[in-house]
């Protein structure tokens, strides 16, 4: 599988494994959670999507209980901070908000550390815009993370070009990626500025959702579900498959997150690069999502 470069010695695999609901399987025993790291791997799969929130603070640990040294060794571990939510270990907070202070993003590192059972997480992001962010606090922190080894690279997601560019004007460390969303269904970052913005310094984006969150293959949509049928009966492949080729053959170099429990699905999150995606196969797509011709 193709890999996406994001600085000099840290790279991540073209499909990226989601690990949002990790904590929503049945069976969350270190063995069913390994089969799903080996399903990625045997497919080239390499790099693992968490954040401290994800299974109600819950899906680290969950995640950590499976690493080996020799598993660890073989993937990169994203994983995300700032969301404080009343559940889990801040059940006691009195409403959900951000937090990009020193001293929560500190803590939230070293409470990924342990959770997980690492010594340093491959890239870390701050996880939604915070309206109260003292940009130079929390880009020296973010650049300490670096400098100290505990994260390798750090980057940013939801965040508009502005955000973006507040915070990096703070640091010394590049912000590396940006994690969206994007799919068929939230295609606005094609046309307002947000993908222009990076693909411009040549900064590849994550997209989160990719399937719409499942919209996508619900067939809201009946002429982009029909196009979707189409394409993918021609390819030899599902659906899901066809969405996720739209992003990939953007020159964005655009990095989908795939989240989902099942074990076969997982098996085929490859089968993307199958399909056959030219220029006017890409516009029928996107002019099905659109629901009109483009101008």
């Amino acid at each position: 599988m193709d890999r996406i470069s994001l600085t000099s010695d840290l790279s991540l695999s073209r499909i990226v494994y989601g690990m949002w609901r990790l904590g929503d399987d049945v069976d969350t025993s270190a063995a069913h959670v390994r089969a799903k790291i080996d399903a990625c791997l045997d497919q080239g799969i390499t790099t693992m999507d968490q954040a401290d929130i994800y299974g109600g603070y819950m899906a680290e640990e969950i995640l950590g209980a499976a690493l080996t040294p020799a598993l660890r060794d073989k993937i990169e571990i994203v994983t995300k901070c700032d969301i404080v939510a009343p559940a889990g270990r801040y059940g006691d907070a009195r409403v959900k908000y951000y937090d990009t202070s020193r001293a929560h993003i500190m803590a939230s590192v070293d409470h990924s550390l342990r959770l997980m059972g690492i010594d340093h997480i491959d890239l870390l992001l701050i996880h939604r815009p915070d309206p109260l962010m003292d940009h130079l606090e929390t880009g020296a922190a973010l650049d300490e993370l670096v400098r100290a080894g505990k994260v390798r690279a750090v980057g940013v997601s939801n965040f508009r070009p502005w955000d973006w560019e507040l915070l990096q004007s703070a640091m010394k460390v590049p912000l590396v990626t940006n994690q969206i969303e994007l799919s068929l269904q939230a295609h606005q970052p094609f046309t307002n500025g947000d993908l222009a913005f990076h693909q411009r310094q040549s900064q590849p984006v994550m997209a989160w959702s990719p399937l719409g969150g499942g919209a996508l293959m619900a067939g809201a949509n009946q002429a982009l579900s029909d196009t979707l049928a189409r394409l993918a009966a021609e390819n030899g492949v599902d659906r899901a498959a066809v969405a996720v080729a739209w992003l990939l053959a953007h020159p964005a170099r655009i990095l989908p997150v795939m989240g989902t429990n099942t074990l076969a699905r997982i098996a085929t999150l490859s089968d993307a690069f199958k399909v056959r995606m030219d220029r006017e196969t890409w516009f029928e797509l996107y002019t099905a999502a659109l629901g009109h011709e483009v101008a």
